[in-house]
């Protein structure tokens, strides 16, 4: 793992990282787009065509049934299922947290009531009562990797807190290449008490979800991760329904002082390097022993890996530990790389907290590793990448609502704001506006 140091160094490897995080292939693109169309126009069939092509699996139902679930799930390790149900109870308190309820407040008071409690219409005597109602998605597919993948995690952290938002209805997609179908994704959806599950992945999967299928109604939203063709495929269909966001490999960035142990943050490099080649691991620090000391480590640790040919790859490209003149100065480049994972290994973590602009998920001090918020600490571990944490939060319940803005004006209100709005609408051109003014001042 390279040390840089030097800016034009530090530069170049920025660089290297923006054109990871908006790679994609022009040939990969051509592809989906012709994936979904014939999705679009031949429904189940082209669905069933592309899952045979490429999961060499024959279907005859694309329905994984209730029944079949629960004959997987059966297979799954006891001990392990246990261990999925402390995460899951972990995950739907930490989601519960983020529940909001609808309001609205009075010209008069502004100040916010819950909807519905009380009569809140009453309130309207002089002015008008303005506010927001918050009401769940109706239809959600979430998308479940396969195949060699075992990502039971991800059932967890796409489904609960869809349900902790009150969504009705949830697909699921999972991919079951030559009908292998993983018991412990089955335990993790047999335990959330969905039904609807489909054994397809791929572009067709996204297509299916997003326009809805003979076999498969449409949904409102798609969420989960997926390889380059799933994201290309949602990143096209944004518009036909919503999206969360477009993952990217995986990443993580430590920032850390003299005081943090080699040992820990070469391991918690590793854990995202094993993820892919494309993965991303940095550290950042103002010790330049430190910087040696875990460089030494990391060569010691990847002896011992199972993954080690992958983890060494995305080390070799996209690792790096970078010595900085000092820890703020480490939190400026943090903040312009916006990483997934941001790792704060120093004496005093909550001192840099308030810099700290971009970044998925905050892990503070030493006993914090990424994997903890992966599996059980109870955050979503769907987190944005590729530097999309500028603009894109962290999965949440918030993700599986919208919002319709309340309006109600009492006739004394209307009066006030009469005025303004034909002045505003004259402005704009838009007689037939400032006209809904004219004919109640008329009528009145």
């Amino acid at each position: 793992m390279q040390i840089l140091k030097k800016s034009q160094e530090i530069k170049a490897f920025l660089s290297l990282l923006r054109e990871r995080a908006s790679g994609g292939s022009l040939g990969v693109e051509k592809t989906v787009k012709r994936i979904l169309s014939d999705v679009k126009r031949d429904g189940d069939r082209a669905v069933i065509h592309y899952t045979e092509k490429f999961d060499a699996l024959k279907i005859k139902d694309l329905r994984i049934r209730p029944a079949e679930i629960i004959r997987h799930a059966n297979k799954a390790d006891k001990k392990i299922v246990k261990s999925l149900e402390r995460s899951a109870k972990r995950i739907r308190s930490f989601h519960a947290m983020q529940k909001e309820e609808s309001w609205i407040v009075s010209d008069s008071e502004y100040k916010k009531i819950s909807l519905g409690k009380g009569s809140p219409e009453k309130r309207i005597s002089h002015g008008a009562l303005l506010g927001q109602m918050l009401s769940p998605l109706r239809r959600v597919g979430v998308y479940v990797p396969g195949g060699k993948a075992s990502y039971p995690s991800t059932v967890l952290m796409n489904v609960i807190p869809a349900q902790v938002a009150g969504v009705g209805e949830i697909a699921i997609s999972v991919p079951t290449p030559r009908n292998e179908v993983n018991p412990y994704v089955m335990a993790a959806i047999e335990m959330l008490g969905v039904k609807e599950v489909y054994r397809m992945g791929g572009a067709q999967a996204v297509g299916a979800m997003a326009y809805g299928t003979r076999t498969i109604p449409r949904v409102d939203k798609i969420v989960g991760p997926g390889n380059i063709f799933v994201a290309t495929a949602k990143k096209l269909v944004f518009g036909e329904v919503d999206i969360d966001m477009i993952a990217g490999p995986s990443e993580v960035l430590i920032i850390a002082d003299k005081t943090a142990n080699s040992r820990f943050i070469a391991a918690d490099l590793l854990s995202q390097a094993e993820h892919d080649e494309l993965a991303s691991s940095i550290l950042m620090t103002d010790s330049a022993p430190l910087a040696v000391a875990v460089q030494k480590e990391i060569k010691v640790q990847l002896s011992g890996l199972k993954r080690k040919g992958i983890a060494e790859s995305s080390i070799k490209n996209y690792g790096a530990i970078i010595v900085t003149t000092g820890l703020g100065k480490a939190v400026q480049l943090s903040n312009e790389i916006a990483p997934e994972h941001l790792e704060v290994l120093t004496r005093n973590p909550f001192a840099l907290l308030s810099g700290i602009r971009n970044a998925g998920a905050i892990f503070l001090g030493p006993w914090t590793p990424e994997p903890l918020g992966d599996y059980a600490a109870g955050p979503n571990h769907t987190l944005p990448t590729g530097g999309t944490a500028r603009f894109f939060s962290p999965l949440g319940v918030y993700d599986f609502v919208k919002r319709s803005s309340l309006l109600m004006f009492s006739r004394e209100g209307f009066m006030r704001l009469a005025k303004t709005v034909m002045t505003v609408s004259e402005i704009e051109g838009l007689n037939a506006h400032g006209n809904t003014i004219r004919v109640r001042l008329a009528k009145n």
